[in-house]
């Protein structure tokens, strides 16, 4: 044999040895505050590096990722209609279609009026109708329930859960749908002419303590879950009380966990029991480890608890219950709601919050509002960020930045995939392994200047460039 022929067959083989050893098929998305969602080949397949900025071991998992997703509410379906037919459903199309876009699998919505609420209301608003014989959702026959459907008609699988922000008013021993006067200098339109004695605090309980009530409440829950069966829509679960710990200038009611423990202990947990439909404590929005404690200790009411779910301040008690209790689920409820400017600051906070619930056991993540009006006004005066912005004069829209950053995540991580350790002196990152055994690094770049980051995985590596102040997923097939 010749030397050319030689050189040639070496050639070959060292190729087939490459292809051989690294077979995967790589794909790189890349987000700035500029330029949201391109595909990029920013990356160098390479050998292992003993000096790897990131190490990953695909069999070091951790908790199970149920999926993404968002709330619906009303003023959400009031904005999403001021567009033309083929807009609105573009944005479900891309929102909730499987594989699609944002993949949505698991949603909530609220029971009765929230803060995103067209007005106040609830499903029973008659004095002492403890056999709910007056009980409707009539109000929801023309926001929720056809928003809903909507969704559902895309993702056929969509998981929904639901909590009340207010119980029916006369449950309540203030009569009142609010628990707070609102703050001096807010719009008097936006006022709820709340008397001073009738305005609750944290640490009590506003709901009635009584068994007649409870009993009551717990057949108000299970009839919200009948009727929209009715609908064709199942409530995979529910949670007793938003934020049971804050007094609020909109639909909210306050309660102590012992109180809560009763109601879920004897009334509401063997009612949704029937129902085959799970409680989870929550929404927990303080850093109090010992208000989850009160509810699981308690003989009757720890054994319905299936999980708990996190929003706002409750972020600082989900990594020592994750600790502690290990088995139960843990949900994110609401990521924090910006002030409706939707910039890219807030953006980069978001993914600060993602990470630390994902990387501290959360096996859900949840965007509050889907969709508003440019501006964000709620009901009650407040301005809050959405994943899309409606004009309404040019009945246009826009995907805000951190609709880019969750799809990041959410596009790529299917349900069922598992959470994995990552070591290594770059921290800035979430991995997971998907059932198909893909691989998806998100990884952010929070610095003003480019960075290469060379990624260990098993016996293989990979070198990726970061943008400056850029999120990037990594999908390794």
């Amino acid at each position: 044999m010749n030397i050319s022929l030689k050189c040639v067959s070496v050639f070959y083989l060292l190729l087939i040895t490459v292809t051989s050893c690294y077979k995967q098929k790589v794909e790189m998305i890349t987000t700035t505050e500029k330029e949201p969602w391109k595909k990029v080949n920013n990356f160098k397949i390479t050998s292992f590096s003993e000096n790897a900025h990131v190490v990953i071991n695909k069999n070091d998992t951790l908790q199970t990722i149920e999926g993404f997703g968002g709330c619906f509410n009303e003023l959400g379906w009031t904005s999403l209609n001021m567009l033309k037919e083929n807009d609105r459903q573009s944005i479900m199309n891309e929102l909730f279609t499987p594989g699609f876009g944002a993949n949505f699998t698991i949603c909530r919505m609220p029971v009765g009026a929230n803060d995103f609420s067209l007005d106040w209301y609830s499903y029973n608003e008659t004095d002492c109708d403890f056999e709910m014989k007056n009980f409707t959702i009539t109000n929801d026959l023309k926001t929720l329930v056809p928003y809903i459907t909507e969704a559902k008609q895309y993702a056929p699988n969509l998981k929904i859960w639901a909590s009340p922000w207010s119980p029916p008013s006369w449950m309540k021993w203030n009569k009142h749908y609010a628990c707070a006067v609102p703050w001096e200098g807010l719009d008097k339109k936006y006022q709820n002419n709340l008397p001073a004695n009738k305005q609750g605090r944290e640490g009590t309980n506003m709901f009635i303590q009584n068994d007649e009530y409870f009993k009551a409440y717990s057949l108000y829950f299970s009839r919200f879950i009948e009727e929209y069966r009715k609908q064709g829509i199942q409530i995979s679960m529910i949670m007793p009380q938003n934020e049971f710990n804050s007094c609020q200038i909109f639909p909210s009611c306050t309660w102590t966990a012992a109180g809560l423990a009763t109601f879920i202990g004897k009334f509401l947990g063997p009612e949704m029991e029937k129902q085959k439909v799970d409680i989870m404590f929550g929404t927990m929005e303080r850093p109090s480890e010992a208000l989850v404690d009160t509810i699981l200790y308690d003989p009757y009411a720890g054994k319905f608890i299936k999980g708990i779910g996190f929003q706002w301040a409750g972020k600082g008690a989900i990594p020592g219950l994750q600790k502690r209790y290990p088995d139960l689920k843990l949900y994110q409820t609401e990521q924090e709601c910006g002030d409706g400017k939707n910039d890219w600051k807030f953006c980069r906070y978001a993914w600060t919050l993602m990470k630390h619930y994902i990387s501290n056991g959360a096996n859900a993540y949840m965007y509050w509002n889907i969709a508003l009006e440019e501006g964000g006004i709620s009901r009650w005066g407040w301005s809050q960020n959405s994943l899309i912005t409606i004009n309404k004069s040019e009945k246009t829209f826009r995907y805000n930045h951190e609709y880019y950053l969750l799809k990041h995540v959410s596009h790529f991580v299917k349900p069922g995939a598992k959470f994995l350790r990552s070591s290594g002196k770059f921290t800035n990152l979430m991995a997971f392994i998907n059932p198909d055994n893909s691989l998806v690094i998100v990884l952010h770049n929070d610095e003003n200047t480019d960075q290469n980051v060379s990624i260990n995985i098993g016996n293989k590596g990979i070198v990726v460039l970061l943008k400056a102040d850029s999120f990037n997923t990594l999908i390794i097939q």
